[in-house]
């Protein structure tokens, strides 16, 4: 069950508050405060890279629990591009994920979009949706980017 404390602590000033819980959370590996983010709509979506659609808290919350399985995420947000109005934000992030192989330590890009709205809890997620990056829209990685990440 999710921890009720995490969630109605976080009121989010602003949709950037709620989008650096998110990314915290994520490299944290802490499932509660990643849920806290997301709103209580029943029509929240999210698409990880080569992954279906996920509709709801309950689906968005088992997906992101079976990333968790595999281990905290080095994953930080960059380059992001933010449109505002009328209570809803928008944001396009270039996500750089760190991760360890065999050969050493590699970086991979993500494009993602992540959608907030204003609620009376403050700003809470609403879409989440992350996509392979292209080699020629990323920053110096050329074709290295690995095809799925999160």
């Amino acid at each position: 069950m999710p921890n009720l404390k995490a969630r109605a602590a976080a009121l989010h000033a602003s949709p950037e508050d709620a989008e650096a819980q998110f990314y915290d959370a994520l490299r944290d590996g802490d499932l509660d405060r990643l849920m806290a983010v997301w709103a209580d709509d029943e029509d929240v979506v999210c698409v990880h890279p080569g992954g279906a659609r996920v509709v709801g808290p309950q689906a968005v919350r088992a997906a992101f629990e079976a990333i968790f399985a595999s281990g905290q995420l080095a994953v930080h947000p960059e380059h992001v591009k933010a449109v505002q109005a009328m209570g809803c934000a928008v944001h396009s992030v270039l996500e750089r994920i760190d991760v360890v192989t065999a050969d050493g330590p590699r970086t991979g890009w993500i494009v993602a979009t992540n959608v907030y709205v204003k609620t009376g809890q403050g700003w809470r997620m609403v879409a989440h949706h992350a996509s392979p990056g292209a080699p020629d829209e990323l920053p110096e990685i050329g074709d290295a980017a690995p095809s799925v990440l999160h």
